[in-house]
């Protein structure tokens, strides 16, 4: 299966854990912040979502 996930930006610090662990799924925006940019699967999601060390990564 597939999930979305997505970043609130007023959050996250850019640490860049999610692009540099799942860069299919999270990029880095002009801001220096990451964004989703594709669906992962659902563990890579989950992944994310359980690492971000400030929560800005939740499901969409």
């Amino acid at each position: 299966m597939a999930k979305k996930a997505k970043v609130d930006s007023d959050i996250c610090i850019g640490c860049g854990l999610c692009v540099g662990t799942h860069s299919d799924i999270f990029e880095f925006d002009d801001n220096g912040k990451a964004h989703a940019i594709a669906e992962g699967d659902d563990a890579d999601v989950d992944d994310a979502i359980a690492n971000c060390p400030v929560q800005a990564i939740s499901e969409d």
